[in-house]
């Protein structure tokens, strides 16, 4: 299996170290934080491993925002994160994450920011302005599309937003029309449902929207970033529906993360990403698993 993946892992080596330089370059400070916490982000789709009296955390999110909060305005952090449940050719129970904050910033900062690390990976990797994955050629140099997530329901899938949100059918449609988006040129899809949203500021002047945005690269989906919320308040009620989810299917609950909470009064306007660093791998490996760009996976353990 290793010799197999050899080349894999080398480039996934060269993918980190054009990331690091990519962030130095632009001013933003490598960071640590502790990957068991008391307290997750309590969202209903989302389930952490527990760890003792503590947890594992899904992502370095909260820690990343109470020190965007204490003053760090660029900040960046590469991890290892922990999601139950999760296996598939695209997804594993642990997984490397690639996650940034960037104050004074919003969602549309976020995904001009996100193209130029990824045209920055390309050109150091060796793939110059296209990417061939899976049969298809990208190229980066073309105007990357941007599609509403309205406009993508009506042009890929057989019923409107509305109605998937009203039949619970929102993830399900997702997944048939993920596909087809990025083909050609890469895709930043956005303006997701505010209730698909539950960190996420809601769109100035249409609160039925979350300023949220995905990447997608011929149907692979790459990150999820958006405009912060910084309203405590508002902050509470949106968990508190979260954990009414989770309690009502049956879940773990999960603690309030007050001292987050606590730390949003502070913290300035700013646009965030996490972007899934094995996936990006895989993109520039043409690989079709995530098997291929890891080292080990659990089922070798």
């Amino acid at each position: 299996m290793n010799a197999r993946i050899n080349k894999n892992l080398k480039l996934r080596a060269e993918i980190v170290k054009s990331i690091r330089l990519f962030f130095a370059v632009h001013n933003y400070l490598e960071v640590e934080t502790p990957i068991r916490i008391p307290a997750p982000a309590p969202e209903a789709h989302i389930d952490a491993i527990a760890s003792e009296d503590r947890f594992l955390h899904t992502s370095p999110e909260l820690c990343m925002k109470r020190l965007l909060a204490s003053g760090y305005p660029r900040i960046f952090q590469i991890c290892r994160c922990f999601r139950q449940n999760e296996r598939g050719s695209r997804h594993i129970p642990e997984f490397t994450m690639l996650e940034w904050y960037r104050a004074d910033s919003d969602y549309f900062d976020m995904m001009e920011e996100t193209e130029a690390l990824i045209k920055h990976v390309a050109l150091k990797s060796g793939s110059g302005n296209s990417i061939k994955y899976q049969g298809g050629r990208i190229d980066l140099d073309r105007p990357w599309t941007r599609m509403t997530v309205a406009e993508a329901f009506d042009k890929y899938a057989s019923i409107s937003v509305e109605k998937a949100l009203s039949d619970d059918h929102f993830d399900e449609t997702m997944a048939e029309i993920e596909p087809a988006l990025g083909e050609g040129t890469p895709l930043f899809l956005y303006d997701y449902p505010a209730c698909c949203g539950a960190l996420a500021k809601l769109k100035s002047g249409k609160s039925s929207l979350a300023e949220r945005f995905e990447l997608y690269i011929c149907g692979l989906e790459l990150c999820n970033g958006f405009t912060e919320l910084t309203d405590p308040v508002e902050q509470r009620v949106r968990f508190e529906k979260e954990l009414a989810h989770r309690k009502k299917a049956g879940k773990k609950e999960y603690p309030m993360p007050e001292k987050f909470l606590e730390s949003l009064s502070f913290m300035p306007d700013a646009s965030g990403n996490a972007l899934g660093l094995d996936r990006l791998v895989m993109l520039f490996a043409d690989a079709g698993r995530i098997d291929d760009v890891v080292a080990f996976t659990p089922e070798e353990l």
